[in-house]
């Protein structure tokens, strides 16, 4: 495989990497896509399947941005290494618009700025044990999963594709999409809500349930709430922290990727309550805060100044608008997808509150033949439901970021077929 001069070195690599499949669902997307498109150059291939954005930034955020750029310039308004947390300026808007103005007793110091949610689920791990028990839904967001193989939390991978080790919560049509609490005891529990990949939501009341049961097993919720941007009902908790006790039991991420456009430009942030233990060996109690907040002045240096003064100017009155704007037409191509796809008698799922919408493959072809028949014949690229889990079998994912012109183009394809 390496040729003949490969070089074995006596240094020892992560063994837990290779219990991984051979690529990461995304790319492995993009491999085949590749692959089709040199074979057929010149076909237009519109991309509903990475969840990446493609609508311009907000003007309020580049206009703030610029504005950074040009303090850097001189000597007066030059910034250089900023505080790991992120600065108190940002963090203090966060915490009035996202939680105190819901209700939620978070203060700018619980806040952590960061490069994105994806690396904060995966990093956070490192402050916890490895031998904490998991649980996770299936489907799920990859990176849940993946991030813990690579710590050495699970056994190897079955023939099902889910790992040994791991607790999986079931989300299908029979439940709707609604993960039951475990019967047993688990330490970690992962829940995205609006839910990657099936767009399915959460009642006040079902995730009051869930932090009963955090408290009651002295468990941690890590709550993904990327997508909370995209409710439409106000009625459905934004945040974990809006159920009383949450703040002794969860962990919140949230990012600017997906409400203002920021998946090129980097920018999200964890919510760490002051109080929220875990405990040593000798069963001494150790508060997450200050591990995490360790963990953060090692490894990481913070986000840009520039980054975070347009992060800042999403709270403004014209970023508010204009963030708004973008979340609305986000969720009419999604009621466009919603729509093309049931009249072409496909089975629709999740999309009302999320930029994604969760569809049952035809009769006769599994997610990943389904991938590569709409591929094929109609030129479209989504996400086979399988690379979530192996619950998501038969399921395929369809994004609503894109252009208009392009989403309609790509139901008419589709609808066709």
């Amino acid at each position: 495989m390496f040729g003949v001069n490969a070089i074995a070195l006596v240094v020892q690599v992560n063994q837990n990497y290779l219990k991984l499949k051979a690529g990461y669902l995304f790319p492995e997307i993009s491999r085949r896509v590749k692959l089709f498109t040199e074979s057929s150059p010149g076909l237009d291939v519109i991309r509903l399947g990475i969840g990446d954005v493609t609508e311009p930034l907000p003007l309020a955020c580049r206009k703030a941005m610029k504005e950074a750029i040009d303090e850097m310039g001189t000597s007066s308004g030059f910034h250089g290494y900023g505080p790991e947390q992120g600065y108190f300026w940002l963090r203090e808007v966060i915490a009035k618009h996202d939680f105190q103005a819901r209700g939620c007793p978070i203060n700018p110091d619980e806040i952590f700025v960061s490069d994105g949610s994806k690396c904060d689920t995966s990093n956070f791990l490192e402050i916890l044990g490895e031998g904490n028990s998991v649980a996770v839904t299936d489907p799920v967001y990859p990176v849940y999963v993946d991030s813990n193989v690579m710590a050495g939390r699970t056994g190897p991978a079955q023939e099902s594709g889910q790992f040994l080790g791991l607790s999986y919560l079931p989300l299908n049509a029979r439940n709707d999409f609604e993960a039951q609490i475990p019967e047993h005891h688990v330490d970690l529990i992962y829940l995205c809500f609006p839910n990657n990949p099936t767009g399915a939501v959460i009642t006040r009341e079902k995730l009051a349930r869930w932090v009963d049961y955090a408290r009651q097993h002295r468990s941690l919720i890590l709550f993904d709430a990327a997508y909370e941007a995209f409710i439409q009902n106000d009625d459905l908790p934004h945040s974990i922290y809006e159920i009383e006790g949450a703040r002794e039991c969860a962990i919140e991420f949230r990012s600017f990727s997906k409400n203002a456009g920021f998946t090129g430009t980097r920018c999200a942030f964890t919510v760490v309550p002051k109080g929220v233990c875990g405990h040593a060996g000798n069963n001494e109690l150790v508060d997450l805060w200050s591990l995490w907040n360790r963990r953060q002045s090692t490894k990481f240096n913070g986000v840009s100044y520039i980054v975070q003064r347009g992060a800042e100017a999403v709270y403004s009155q014209q970023g508010q608008e204009e963030v708004q704007a973008l979340v609305s037409f986000y969720m009419q191509n999604s009621a466009i997808i919603r729509r093309h796809l049931a009249g072409a008698g496909f089975t629709v799922f999740g999309g009302e509150h999320a930029p994604y919408v969760w569809i049952k493959v035809p009769d006769g072809l599994d997610s990943w033949g389904f991938f590569d028949f709409l591929l094929q014949k109609a030129n479209v690229v989504g996400t086979p439901g399988s690379g979530f889990g192996a619950a998501g079998e038969g399921y395929f994912r369809l994004s609503a970021f894109n252009s208009r012109e392009n989403v309609q183009k790509a139901m008419k394809r589709i609808s066709s077929l």
